[in-house]
């Protein structure tokens, strides 16, 4: 079977969306080089996948889906843990004010939440997903994201305000 490349008017607009990707790419692994990685990943596959792509759709969140998708894919594959620098991601979140320390104790508070948490908080918060876009983002229930975004938010100004949060083991399995 011969292979179809994607149309142009697709490619103009998977293009647009590679500076969101990329700084939301960023907020997930806190490595620049890897944030790259998963970009790349990202894009190839929906470059791959371009016809399964319904234009009703917003392309947006369908690429932060597959970015959700190859995260998580590489997560499993690799189970070691992951190390930050966060002189390596002062660019993942926007300035806040000229307080270096500030943003650096945010970045390490970010750092600190399980990724259950920090995903759909950086999903809504930083590329400004409704709850609805996050929950398709991430195929989880909307309830589930506002759970996991209070959870993130309570757990935030704990770690900001020098306590450990309340709920510093994340998710627990309900049997």
């Amino acid at each position: 079977m011969p292979r179809v490349d994607a149309p142009t008017a697709f490619r103009q607009q998977l293009l647009g969306t590679i500076p969101r990707l990329r700084r939301y790419a960023r907020s997930l692994v806190f490595d620049a080089s890897a944030a790259d990685d998963l970009v790349q990943t990202t894009l190839e596959r929906a470059l791959a996948h371009w016809h399964q792509f319904d234009q009703r759709r917003d392309i947006l969140v369908w690429t932060l889906a597959i970015a959700h998708n190859a995260f998580m894919d590489e997560r499993r594959r690799d189970k070691r843990a992951s190390w930050v620098d966060a002189e390596d991601v002062i660019d993942a979140l926007p300035a806040v004010g000229n307080d270096l320390g500030l943003r650096m104790d945010l970045l390490a508070a970010l750092a600190k939440l399980p990724v259950e948490q920090r995903q759909p908080l950086l999903l809504v918060t930083l590329e400004q997903l409704s709850y609805a876009e996050c929950a398709e983002v991430l195929r989880i229930p909307v309830g589930t994201v506002m759970s996991r975004i209070s959870r993130a938010r309570t757990a935030l100004r704990d770690l900001l305000d020098g306590r450990a949060p309340a709920n510093a083991r994340g998710l627990r399995r309900v049997v």
